[in-house]
């Protein structure tokens, strides 16, 4: 009994490992041409399967020139997982449309890739071939039109081994905006016998005005390993290289302007394919009044980034609330380049019952493949809404007429706290009108006599009491002595005098005449009601 129970859970958890793993398969692009490399990369999350992928399907298609196995112990929401990745790199046997077949890791299987081989074509620059590195550029197409996208490759090609500081410079021009699609893969290609490393670089290039423009060039710099007495090589020891820096084309590209044919009031959208689909939650078939309905919008456009993707319109409707949400951009890297999508979402509530009428979407593009106007439309819509009784409010029942005399404790209950409420809100508008803080008065000599003090200080040549007497004259003034000095040029200059000689080194005589002259002969400030408004502390309930 015992072993029949052991064999019964050990066919169990056979059964959810089965379950759990998943062996996906990806591959670093799908298109290369014949003579280079691809790496396949197969990877099992959850439970750890044990053995080796079996690779046999693929000797037929590809010869296997090397196999990797990395393991990873990744921590999600608190919890280890395992996962095991095999990286093979494989070279094609065939050109045209080649199938990796489903590949066994014990009881799961990889699902099949699809791969287009060329025929292996050599870098454009002949006399680049016999460098150990060199650089090849090329358009996917030599014209296009203002803003579409064109897709430029760079290939850096190397026949040595390169040290980990290469580098190259950004791409970077004012007439078209540069986006790079995806980070660099790298891989191996024969040429004339000899096996090259290659890195690869795209970008896309949307040109920003119609005529010829270049795409400049750019610089690749590395350090080549040198191994001329392998005897002697030290791998622990100092590197020993020669620098290298090689520049790629430039290259021409044609931009031709916006068709004549073009709608003038609609956004141009060169694209080389545009979808635009919708889906409602839930479904409008069964709604009534006061419920929400959320249209969620995407249009997605190959060709274009989605900073480039115009809103939609809302939906308009008079037998709808509407409450848009913010819109969703993203961007999909392919092989042909930047697929841009727009998620567009809002909810939509009915406010009333009937038949509701959702109008039509149009968006207008140009087919770059085709090179024609095409529209794309979501079709009008419509659906019936029931009535809520819960929202159908019946108005109550009217109360039975009473005499005058039981209506006098409601009627002076009422007037009482009109007149309460009133009274709060006139006092409160009065209260608003005032300054938040008002200005004390505070006991002290009159203004009077500080001029007085001031005066004799200025007569008796005293710079000490003439500053002790100016600060005192002037706190009893709503100016300061810098507004005085700013208005009247004869005070500022006595002010400068009389700092000059108080905070001056050396000893200096000084004559307080002038400065009793420009105080007494001091005019008036004026005041405008903004100014004065402006000076004051802000109210303490602010309008």
């Amino acid at each position: 009994m015992m072993r029949l129970l052991c064999v019964f859970f050990f066919c169990l958890l056979s059964g959810l490992a089965s379950a759990e793993a998943r062996l996906h398969a990806s591959v670093d692009r799908q298109q290369f041409s014949m003579g280079e490399t691809l790496q396949l990369t197969l990877e099992v999350a959850g439970v750890t399967l044990a053995g080796k992928p079996d690779l046999a399907p693929l000797h037929p298609l590809f010869k296997v020139l090397d196999s990797q196995q990395v393991n990873r112990l990744v921590t999600v929401d608190g919890v280890a997982h395992t996962i095991t990745r095999w990286i093979i790199t494989l070279a094609p046997r065939q050109t045209g449309f080649v199938v990796i077949p489903p590949l066994k890791l014990g009881e799961v299987w990889s699902t099949p890739i699809t791969l287009h081989v060329t025929p292996a074509q050599a870098p454009t620059d002949a006399p680049g071939r016999l460098s150990p590195v060199f650089i090849d550029a090329s358009l996917d197409r030599d014209s296009a039109y203002v803003q579409a996208q064109v897709v430029l490759t760079l290939r850096i090609y190397h026949s040595v081994t390169l040290f980990d500081d290469s580098a190259l410079t950004p791409l970077q021009t004012p007439e078209a905006r540069v986006e790079q699609l995806g980070k660099p893969i790298t891989y191996e290609k024969m040429i004339n016998g000899v096996r090259h490393g290659v890195i690869e670089i795209r970008y896309a290039i949307f040109p920003l005005r119609s005529g010829d423009i270049e795409l400049p060039a750019q610089v690749f710099s590395a350090t080549l390993v040198e191994r001329n007495n392998p005897d002697q090589f030290n791998p622990f020891g100092p590197r020993s290289g020669r620098s290298v820096r090689v520049t790629s084309p430039v290259i021409p590209l044609t931009v031709k302007a916006k068709p004549a044919d073009y709608p003038s009031d609609a956004p141009w959208l060169p694209a080389s394919a545009l979808t635009l689909s919708e889906t409602w939650t839930p479904e409008p078939e069964q709604v009534s009044v006061g419920d929400s309905l959320t249209r969620q919008r995407v249009l997605r456009v190959e060709g274009l980034s989605s900073t480039q993707l115009p809103p939609l319109p809302a939906t308009q409707s008079a037998d709808l609330r509407h409450y848009p949400d913010q819109p969703k951009l993203s961007n999909e890297t392919t092989e042909q380049g930047l697929i841009g999508s727009r998620e567009q979402s809002e909810a939509l509530v009915p406010n009333r019952a009937g038949q509701v009428q959702v109008p039509a979407v149009e968006v207008v593009w140009w087919n770059t493949q085709t090179d024609s106007l095409e529209r794309t439309r979501l079709p009008a819509r419509s659906f019936a809404v029931a009535s809520n009784p819960q929202l159908d409010l019946a108005l109550p029942p009217l109360a039975p007429s009473v005499p005058n005399q039981a209506l006098w404790p409601w009627q002076l209950s009422s007037a009482l706290l009109a007149c309460t409420t009133l009274l709060g809100f006139g006092l409160w508008w009065h209260a608003r009108r005032q300054p938040a803080i008002q200005r004390a008065t505070l006991p002290g000599p009159s203004a009077r006599s500080l001029l007085d003090d001031l005066k004799r200080a200025c007569l008796a040549n005293d710079p000490q009491a003439t500053r002790h007497a100016l600060d005192a004259w002037a706190r009893a003034h709503p100016e300061t002595l810098a507004d005085m000095a700013a208005r009247h040029v004869p005070l500022s200059d006595a002010l400068d005098g009389l700092n000059g000689v108080l905070y001056s080194e050396t000893e200096q005589t000084w004559n307080g005449e002038a400065l009793w002259k420009a105080i007494r002969d001091l005019p008036e400030p004026q005041r405008s009601g903004a100014q004065a408004t402006d000076t004051a502390l802000p109210p303490l309930y602010p309008r």
